[in-house]
């Protein structure tokens, strides 16, 4: 049985997905870009929409009953590659270091409203 998981506190789906499922203890969601889900707009530069996407992909874990620290794996979209660095030095604030989630970083061609970065997520609970 797969279980839809939505929360307010995360930007509403603008499309046909959910905000994530979670299916055999396990919590996937879909890439977060770094809307503001009380304002509806983007934060200015990359340590902010990083911090924003990663927001709020903890309101969905926490919404699905589990936290950051049960991030098993998750994948990064980056504009630019070139704000790896400044991405990465944000990103390290919501994991603690020895139990790192594997993770993938890629360059794209373009985000949904040219956000500078999109983040999913897989959990365990």
């Amino acid at each position: 049985m797969s279980n839809v998981i939505s929360t307010d506190k995360a930007p509403a789906a603008i499309g046909p997905y959910s905000q994530a499922r979670e299916f055999g203890g396990m919590i996937l969601t879909s890439g977060q870009i770094p809307l503001n889900p009380a304002t509806g707009v983007f934060p200015e530069g990359i340590e902010a929409q990083t911090r924003q996407s990663l927001c709020n992909i903890r309101a969905i874990l926490e919404a699905a009953g589990t936290d950051m620290s049960h991030v098993v794996k998750t994948t990064v979209f980056l504009s630019d590659m070139n704000n790896f660095a400044a991405m990465n030095a944000v990103y390290a604030e919501f994991f603690t270091e020895g139990s790192y989630p594997a993770r993938s970083a890629v360059e794209v061609a373009r985000l949904p409203k040219d956000a500078l970065i999109e983040i999913e997520a897989i959990a365990v609970k």
